[in-house]
């Protein structure tokens, strides 16, 4: 069935993209580009693209003659903290391009070069929290998607690919280049991104949207060439409809996009809690990627023997919660293209209130099940499952943004799963100016109990309106061969974010027999309404730049109505001029267990209806500090007993090239009938040597789990898109006095290297 599966799935794609060329035609029209370029003219500046003889040296050091002959585009409007303003700090930017490459630079003007904060070289590591400089480009010109380029004072690199003007794929990247200089009036930067790195839809003459944001930290100032509204947030660099038009710019033949990345491991493994014992277990191991351009849009990608030696390992997490907890991906080929196959807006994200400025429902946890998650495919019960083939279809053919994917994997005595195919179709068609509709479908071989196949189908649309009103639905179902009742969820949200005020409604339904196989589901057979409130002045003096009072009240009950869970909320947020935050909040919850609930290791939670309060204080503190990070403390009463938390998350800041990130949670749980405590000690070093070339470890220590691991891994991307990776992890059991006993233990060295057409 699955084969059958995705061989109507292919060819429905391939009818979808024939039908839409000639719309691709129509956009493409000279016509349609000059009578864009003259609505333009009349409301946003345009950029100018200057063509060049010869290639620039990419040193960041603007001094060809070039950066006098051309002029500038200047004049940067503020976001925070006077939207609307001109930017404090001058920049000044050039585009430039030739035969092969696309060209971006900049002259970064700064009064107070001496409290630049510059001290994140990683490779997509935090560079938001330094002054950095963010390059977007609408290369399609249709106001939705995009591509993100961006670098800070000591040439910290990071790229993500923009999926919808709300969301773009973090782990995205491509081959580029930056460089950087520093002097005594500020900073400058040479970008260098192969045309063969972006996707466009024709050659020649071409209009794309064009917007640059600097964020000056030392003064908290956030700008763009473009304006952008203060209601957006932090998420208004995803604004491509907010961008400059970007005119003079001549592109090569978008030739078919064609690129090899083989991989060649070496390692030795040992695995003392499987039978047979594994012991220093050598293997040599080899694979290929590989990646073709469909149409101008639409990428083909290819993976055989995957492998994923190169993945850090995950952080520890304690979960006092009645919702399953979730662990990101971190697997290349599941990364890109990851905004597609997004289904209902299901946020994956957990954090607290204040963690993230642009977070508008405020909930401490997503309960929207996903229809596709990708760690159901090669991981089960903890370990790996081998990824034999698979292949993807992703990108845009005219209005509609495509996914296709087919995985099949081998089996695994260890994880005690057999073959399975995985297949997985998402069409998401664009209407309106900024709002979408879509469907998907997934099919699994075989389930994860072991027994028969599953389906998953649903349908989705993210409606937006005026400035940043949205609605967002869906309808899903699942398919089991046992389950033919309530196998249902559907979602209603609604979401008003202004600078000032917020509000956001949502109703969620989750049936009983809803279980989507090949997605995650935080929690089954309930109805949830959620409704929030947000009214955030802004005074005129003073060190405190932004008050966000805030209330919201989420009300959980079963399938025939009765309360199952209440978490009514009151809060307040300080957003300080120098980037420091404190939140305050206050919680009254009701929980009714209809079965013992087991929160700890062999501790329980009787049956019953409990209702605890709680206060939350959280700290967070900018990162112009030496230290700098969340600190919080959190108290009250918890099921009949009394809670006690405290935690520290932060960076220990000790230059741009090594970084001490400490991470530590205690709990004090007293209960009726037991009193326990939880601890996760852990912490991150990163030795950045350049911003190709890193060694980080992350040690973990989980007192429920009673595990002790230990993750180093050396990264040297020797050439941009081949690396040379070198991984040593182990795991120890604590339950023993005495030295941690080892369980498992892994070292692989990978390279990888990268063949482009």
């Amino acid at each position: 069935m699955h084969r059958r599966f995705f061989l109507i799935s292919v060819l429905f794609v391939g009818t979808l993209c024939v039908a839409t060329q000639p719309v691709l035609a129509q956009q493409d029209s000279l016509q349609t580009k000059s009578s864009e370029i003259e609505s333009n003219q009349q409301g946003n500046r345009l950029v100018q693209a200057w063509p060049l003889s010869t290639p620039l040296t990419i040193d960041g050091r603007l001094d060809e003659e070039v950066y006098t002959s051309r002029s500038s585009a200047t004049g940067f409007i503020q976001q925070e903290p006077k939207e609307g303003l001109p930017a404090t700090e001058e920049t000044e930017i050039w585009v430039f391009f030739d035969s092969e490459n696309f060209y971006f630079s900049a002259r970064c003007w700064d009064s107070q070069p001496e409290r630049m904060v510059a001290n994140e070289m990683l490779r997509d590591g935090n560079i938001v929290q330094n002054d950095n400089i963010t390059l977007t480009l609408d290369t399609f010109n249709d106001d939705r998607t995009g591509f993100y380029f961006q670098t800070n004072p000591v040439g910290g690199l990071r790229d993500q690919q923009i999926n919808t003007e709300r969301n773009a794929n973090v782990d995205w990247n491509t081959v580029w280049d930056a460089k950087v200089t520093r002097d005594e009036r500020g900073w400058s930067v040479e970008m260098v991104i192969p045309f063969k790195s972006l996707r466009y839809p024709s050659s020649g003459e071409q209009l794309w949207g064009i917007n640059v944001r600097r964020i000056v930290r030392w003064k908290n100032e956030l700008s763009y060439l473009s304006p952008v509204p203060a209601s957006y947030g932090s998420p208004g660099v995803f604004a491509v409809s907010l961008g400059a038009p970007l005119v003079g710019l001549e592109v090569p033949v978008a030739k078919a996009q064609l690129e090899f990345k083989p991989y060649a491991k070496l390692g030795v493994a040992s695995d003392y809690l499987v039978h047979p014992v594994i012991s220093n277990d050598w293997t040599a191991d080899g694979g290929l990627d590989f990646k073709y351009g469909l149409t101008k849009g639409l990428v083909a990608d290819v993976t055989i023997n995957t492998d994923f030696a190169q993945v850090e390992a995950d952080e520890q997490q304690v979960n006092l919660t009645r919702a399953s907890l979730y662990f990101p991906e971190k697997r290349d080929f599941f990364l890109e293209g990851q905004g597609i196959f997004s289904f209902g807006g299901a946020s994956t994200y957990g954090g607290y209130f204040g963690l993230r400025p642009v977070l508008e429902n405020g909930s401490a946890t997503s309960l929207i099940p996903s229809l596709f998650f990708s760690r159901r495919i090669g991981l089960s019960n903890g370990y790996e499952v081998p990824i034999r083939a698979g292949g993807r279809i992703a990108g845009n053919a005219g209005p509609f943004a495509i996914g296709v994917l087919n995985i099949q994997t081998g089996d695994s005595q260890v994880a005690g799963v057999a073959p399975t195919n995985f297949s997985v179709v998402r069409i998401r068609r664009n209407i309106l100016r900024r709002s979408t509709i879509g469907m998907m479908v997934t099919s699994r071989s075989r389930r994860s109990d072991g027994e028969g196949s599953s389906q998953a189908f649903g349908v989705d649309a993210n409606l937006t309106f005026f400035e940043t009103l949205s609605i967002l639905s869906y309808y899903a179902k699942t398919r089991t061969p046992e389950i033919v009742k309530d196998n249902d969820s559907y979602l209603v949200k609604v979401n008003f974010p202004l600078d000032k005020y917020g509000f956001n409604f949502e109703r969620l339904s989750v049936g009983e027999g809803f279980k989507p196989d090949m997605g995650l589901l935080m929690r089954s057979g309930f109805k949830r309404t959620y409704g929030y409130a947000r009214y955030s002045p802004r005074p005129q003096t003073g060190p405190i730049r932004k008050v966000t009072w805030r209330a919201s009240l989420d009300y959980i009950t079963d399938r025939q109505n009765q309360l199952q869970s209440r978490e009514a909320l009151a809060g307040v947020r300080l957003d300080f001029n120098n980037s420091d935050q404190w939140v305050t909040e206050y919680r009254r919850n009701f929980e009714f267990l209809a079965e013992p609930f087991k929160i700890a290791r062999d501790v329980f939670i009787a049956p019953g209806v409990y209702k605890f309060q709680d206060l939350h204080l959280m700290y967070f503190s900018g990162s112009a500090r030496k230290l700098s990070g969340r600190f919080s403390m959190n108290h009250g009463s918890f099921y009949g007993g009394t809670r006690t938390e405290a935690a520290i998350s932060s960076k220990l800041d000790l230059g741009p090239q090594l970084g001490i990130e400490p991470r530590i949670s205690f709990n004090w749980i007293k209960l009726p009938n037991r009193s326990f405590r939880t601890d996760l000690i852990g912490g991150r070093v990163i030795f950045a040597v350049t911003p190709r070339m890193v060694l980080s470890s992350l040690t973990q220590y989980n007192s429920d789990a009673r595990v002790l691991t230990s993750n180093i891994r050396f990264r040297w991307e020797y050439i941009p898109g081949s690396d040379l990776f070198v991984v040593y992890t182990d795991g120890r059991n604590t339950s023993m006095s005495g030295f941690p006993i080892l369980e498992n233990r892994s070292f692989a060295v990978k390279f990888t290297r990268l063949f482009r057409r």
